[in-house]
Order: structure tokens, then C-alpha cells, then sequence
């Protein structure tokens, strides 16, 4: 779960996957060296291999917490580790990342019960988004009547209280915020751009209304956390949260390729923009360490979707430009100051190597970056 409240961990056992040539070790890594290269497929390659051969749980067939054996189940994270599988396969074709995916499949569902579904919408909304790609990818579907199963769910979210929203979850249903609602209404929307189903596109319209309403500064386009946990109708200003930011980018690109109304592009851009330049957020130009646990996967939440803006049509070469170099900065960054070597684990500080334990979600967020730089590569931006 993504709340700061329930701040986590998880992970690991060993073996590996594809053979991949960690070639790098005999540069500056101060600097980068004067004719460095960054192989951005070399450099993903080596990253998402690590994030397998980590933490991949092979009797249970899901990720562990951590890369020290914490065989800790958190069922949030697995999504975004089903999310790398289908980013590596899109860019490699290997059935090696397939073959994850469905072992995925049989496992997460199994150690969550038997059932993808579970208490907070906001978990079960990551998992069906992943579940959703991977049947882009497969065109298998237990992944879209999964898909469809826990989307059903999310809908009961949505209630009245603060004039509407999705919950965050089923126990405290007063209490809505941006986790819940930005999955939401990425979902709905793809599901509509696939299915074309009028009323997947009546509720993403609908989520994204109440979220911009109530939880999106109009001025900055800063994305609040969420409104009413203390059931006061207050909104929490104190969260400052990349993945929020990453989560209403992702939304506003999704309405716009729905749609095609020029007002949801320029939501992105507006709240896209405003990270760049929140001391909050990034500080340098490097995104802010939110620590591991939850906190460890918010900035590659906030990458993933950044990306999406990036690919998406009608945007401007300069705004492509600045969040191109803005993205660049940081993943270079991360892999010559934020790697440890030889393990090639990524932890919550982009700018200094971890040592010791560090969590699945780190290094998701890690893995996230590097596959986006590679898919910016394939689309010819780098």
C-alpha cells in the first residue's frame, strides 16, 4: 500500500536470467569519464535482471521485501514488479520476462489469498493497471478477466462523502486521496481506449473531475495527498509526494488520449512543470530520497508517467526537452553514484550507493527509471 502510514519493505532468492554483460566497472564512475557511454538497453538489462535475481521469491513465485531474504509478502509492490517484467519484455521480445509474468500470476494471486482483490482500492488499482499491460502484451486473458474482476471492486469506492472520489480503502471509506483515485482513472481510461466501453469513460471523467477539484492546487498544479482521514474535511497540505505528482500526470495523459481535449494536456504539463521546480520534490534537479519501505517506489511512480507525458502527441519539442533532461539527469545520475557495485542494487538516495539491506521498492524505482531511458532511446529522444 502506498499510504505513509503503512511505510514497508520486502524480498529475495537468487538466480538470474538473461545473460547480461555488467561492463561497466572499469570507468570513473565520479564523473562518468570523458567518453562514456551510457547503453541505456545494457544498463536495463543489468537492472532488471538484479531486480529478479534479488528478490524473486522462486517457490512462491512473487517478490520478496528485501535482497537480505525477507520473504514479507506486500502485495502493492508486486504490481510495479509485474509493471519491469512487461516494460522488459516490450523492449527485448523475451520470453524469459513472459514466463515471470505468468509464475506472477499463480503466485501473487495464491499468497493474497486465492484473489487479487484485498481491502485498500489503491493496491488493488496498481495491480490491475500492471495486469491490464501485461494482457497488452499477451493478449492472454486471465490477465484482462482479472483486470475486469478487480475493476469491478474499485468501482464500489466511490461513495458521496466530499462530493465523491474513491476511498482509500474499504474500512475507513470517509478518507479519499490521490492513491486511490489516480490509478482509477488510469484504469478507466485505458479501458475505454481498448474496450471502448462508454461507461469505463464515464468514470475515469468522473474521477478525474473530483480529483482535480479537490485534491490538485489550480495555481502550481501540486498534487495533494488526500481530504478528510481525520473525517474534518480537511485537506492534507503536509505530504509532499512525487508519486502523487506521477499519478495525476498519468491521469490527465490518459484523459487527453481518450478524449483528445487539449485541457488534459495541459494539466499534465502544468503539474509536470511544477516538479521541476519544487524544492519539495527534487532538489538540484535529483528527485528527493523518500526513504524504503512504500516511500521507496513514489519517484519511479512519478517516472513511469512523466514518460507517458513525454510520448504523448501535441506536446511541445521544448517541454519534451526540458522533462527529457530533467529524467537523463537523474538516471545518470543514479547509475554512477546511486548503484552499489558489483551487486547493482538501487537504493532511496539517487546519489549515493546503498550498502547493506535495501527494499524491493528501491530498487523498483530504480529499474523503473532505467527501462524509461531505454524506451526513450527506442523512441529516439536520447
Amino acid at each position: 500500500m502506498v499510504h505513509p502510514t503503512r511505510y514497508m519493505v520486502f524480498l529475495i532468492p537468487l538466480f538470474f536470467l538473461l545473460s547480461c554483460e555488467k561492463n561497466y566497472d572499469n570507468i570513473d564512475f565520479g564523473t562518468g569519464g570523458p567518453t562514456y557511454t551510457y547503453d541505456w538497453d545494457k544498463i536495463s538489462d543489468t537492472s532488471t535482471n538484479t531486480l529478479i535475481s534479488g528478490y524473486w521469491n522462486a517457490s512462491g513465485q512473487y517478490f520478496n521485501q528485501d535482497d537480505q531474504g525477507n520473504q514479507n509478502f506486500n502485495y502493492w509492490p508486486q504490481a510495479h514488479a509485474l509493471d519491469v517484467l512487461v516494460d522488459a519484455y516490450m523492449r527485448t521480445q523475451s520470453s524469459t520476462f513472459t514466463d515471470y509474468m505468468n509464475k506472477w500470476y499463480t503466485g501473487v494471486q495464491a499468497k493474497n489469498g486465492n484473489t487479487f482483490l484485498g481491502t485498500f482500492y489503491d493496491d488493488m488499482g496498481w495491480n490491475a493497471l500492471a495486469m491490464l499491460r501485461a494482457w497488452d502484451v499477451t493478449q492472454n486473458d486471465q490477465w484482462k478477466t482479472s483486470t475486469e474482476t478487480v475493476w469491478a471492486d474499485i468501482k464500489t469506492g466511490w461513495n458521496g462523502i466530499e462530493g465523491g472520489g474513491i476511498a482509500w480503502q474499504k474500512n475507513q471509506l470517509y478518507y479519499k486521496n490521490t492513491p486511490a483515485n489516480g490509478p482509477a482513472c488510469i484504469l478507466a481510461a485505458r479501458l475505454y481506449e481498448r474496450f471502448k466501453d462508454t461507461s469505463d469513460l464515464g468514470w475515469a471523467q468522473r474521477i478525474y473531475n473530483w480529483e482535480k477539484s479537490a485534491l490538485v492546487n489550480p495555481a502550481t498544479g501540486f498534487v495533494y495527498d488526500g481530504i478528510n482521514s481525520n473525517q474534518d474535511g480537511q485537506l492534507n497540505t503536509t505530504y509532499h509526494f512525487t508519486y502523487n505528482q506521477g499519478l495525476f500526470i498519468g491521469a490527465a495523459v490518459e484523459m487527453y488520449k481518450a478524449t483528445g481535449q487539449d485541457g488534459y494536456l495541459s494539466d499534465a504539463l502544468l503539474t509536470a512543470s511544477n516538479v521541476l521546480n519544487d524544492g519539495t520534490l527534487q532538489t538540484g534537479g535529483i528527485l528527493n530520497d523518500e526513504g524504503q519501505g512504500d516511500g521507496g517506489l513514489f519517484k519511479g511512480i512519478l517516472v513511469r508517467y512523466m514518460v507517458q507525458l513525454i510520448l504523448a502527441n501535441d506536446i511541445s519539442q521544448g517541454d519534451k526537452d526540458k522533462f527529457i533532461a530533467f529524467l537523463k539527469n537523474n538516471a545518470q545520475t543514479l547509475w554512477l553514484k546511486g548503484t552499489s557495485r558489483p551487486g547493482y542494487f538501487y537504493g532511496s538516495n539517487w546519489t549515493v550507493a546503498p550498502t547493506g539491506e535495501t527494499d524491493l521498492t528501491t530498487d523498483e524505482s530504480g529499474a523503473m527509471l532505467m527501462e524509461a531511458m531505454a524506451l526513450l532511446h527506442k523512441n529516439n529522444y536520447l
